[in-house]
């Protein structure tokens, strides 16, 4: 009877991390195959598929990379994870270069294993979903984007550009709607006159109205000469109000003589000028409870919301979070003068299980400082920084040297001398413990005193240890504590 379980081979010439894999893998359903050498693995591949292969690097005489290679040759939508004690940034770089899903550095934390093998299968499923080929734009004029929910945007436009009615359009902060407006006005019979933006929000209360409607020489200290105002300069073209919901009672009563009798006046001027702008409105307020509040005219509500558009947030689009990835990586290598060729796997995982409380503009600025930061071809885990994203070590993108004590010999050596002089006896009380909780909190207590002994470095700390900087950050996250920053 065929299996319906995920076939997964291990890969590595220590018996103990194969049986580990073994032992983790089994328990939590998967079908397990392993093996010592390269030779074995690339024969077992050559007489089955495998969903999932986690490979060693360091390997005589055929290496995890050869092994790799092989098995994106025999059977490319198998996922390869590569693990190794020694490997590099550049090893990392170049297995992923070759299709690898992941690199993680020994000794690797077993719920970090769990949840980078958890995502790599489920990337392979989706991969192989997505081969069916795609319909409909990838870009509408300046915006990009091919979900759903973006589609459905990019009709709304079609149908509303070639009206003259009001547009208001909501969404969060950071998800275009300025993009949307100008994608209105370029598709309208407007698109050939100005385009004029006020960010109703950025400009100081005492200055908006002059901004808007101009002022003639001598209304107020200063006014030398008569100056045009934004609406007036807009005249034959469209006009787009962002942060509407910022404006003054006072503004609001201007603008609504703007928007029902299409006229002006200059700030110390008294006849009316007649205007011809389409009005586009845009904010991330709730224009509908300011109303209720009595913050924000109703009249004036109903005359800007004539067609209303709504622009989802990242969380609800999130197919397009690889195409917005890749479009502001190419945009930033260009800009930057350098050459990544793509973002790893791992990475990508990171940015579609993250909410983006920012939306597009944090995505656009979590790659721009991706690419200012990485140093290699492809942008690491490491490279990625997320304001509210919680989640255990990510593959490191530094080389792991092999710790040593004060004596020189490796930590792993000395060890089990020093959990006996820690430990000398242990007598386990009548009930037994909680052996989870009881080596926690020992962990919990070699961070601290490791922390107190570095003088609160991490980076000293994690020597001491005989672990890497991710590692120890890892941990302290893990078990709440704080240390400074070197």
């Amino acid at each position: 009877m065929q299996s319906n379980q995920p076939k997964v081979l291990v890969v590595d010439d220590e018996y103990s991390v194969r049986e580990l894999l073994e032992i983790m893998l089994e328990m939590d359903g998967y079908e397990v195959t392993c093996a010592e050498t390269g030779k074995q693995a690339l024969d077992a591949i050559r007489r089955q598929e495998f969903d999932l292969v986690i490979t060693d690097i360091r390997m005589e005489p055929i290496n995890g990379l050869e092994v790799l290679k092989q098995v994106k040759t025999v059977s490319p939508r198998t996922v390869v994870i590569i693990i190794s004690a020694y490997a590099s940034t550049e090893t990392a770089v170049e297995a992923m270069n070759e299709g690898a899903y992941d690199y993680l550095p020994k000794p690797f934390d077993m719920e970090e294993m769990r949840a980078v093998i958890r995502h790599a299968l489920q990337s392979k499923g989706e991969a192989g979903a997505g081969e069916t080929t795609k319909e409909g734009p990838l870009y509408f004029g300046c915006l990009i984007g091919e979900s759903p929910a973006m589609r459905k945007v990019y009709d709304l436009i079609k149908r509303i550009a070639g009206t003259g009615s009001n547009v208001l359009i909501t969404g969060e902060s950071g998800t275009g709607k300025e993009l949307v407006a100008k994608a209105i006005h370029r598709q309208s019979p407007r698109k050939d006159l100005p385009f004029v933006v006020v960010n109703c929000g950025g400009v100081p209360e005492s200055l908006i109205e002059s901004e808007l409607f101009g002022y003639k020489k001598g209304a107020f200290t200063g006014a030398a000469t008569n100056r045009m105002g934004l609406v007036e300069a807009a005249q034959g073209g469209t006009l787009f109000l962002d942060e509407i919901g910022e404006l003054s009672p006072v503004l609001q009563v201007k603008l609504l003589r703007l928007v029902q009798e299409k006229t002006i006046k200059m700030i110390g001027g008294n006849e009316d000028i007649p205007v011809d702008v389409r009005i586009l409105s845009a904010t991330n307020r709730d224009l509908e409870k300011m109303v209720i509040e009595g913050t924000f005219r109703e009249d004036l509500y109903y005359r800007l919301n004539v067609l209303p558009i709504r622009i989802p947030p990242l969380r609800e689009r999130k197919g397009d979070i690889p195409i917005l990835a890749h479009y502001f990586l190419n945009k930033f290598c260009k800009e930057f003068g350098k050459q990544i060729r793509k973002i790893s796997s791992y990475a990508m995982d990171i940015l579609n299980n993250y909410e983006f409380p920012g939306n597009v503009r944090e995505l656009e600025h979590i790659i721009e400082r991706g690419v200012a930061l990485e140093a290699s071809s492809i942008i690491l885990p490491d490279s990625l920084t997320l304001s509210s994203y919680k989640r255990s070590r990510h593959p490191s993108s530094q080389p792991r040297e092999a710790s040593q004590d004060s004596g020189g010999a490796p930590l792993r050596e000395v060890a089990p001398q020093v959990a006996s002089d820690m430990f000398p006896s242990i007598a386990l009380p009548p009930k037994g413990i909680d052996l989870e909780q009881y080596l926690a909190d020992i962990e919990k207590t070699i961070l601290q005193k490791a922390l107190a002994q570095a003088g609160g470095v991490k980076t000293k700390a994690a020597e001491l240890l005989g672990i890497n900087a991710r590692s120890m950050r890892y941990r302290l996250e893990k078990y709440g504590l704080a240390a400074e920053d070197e």
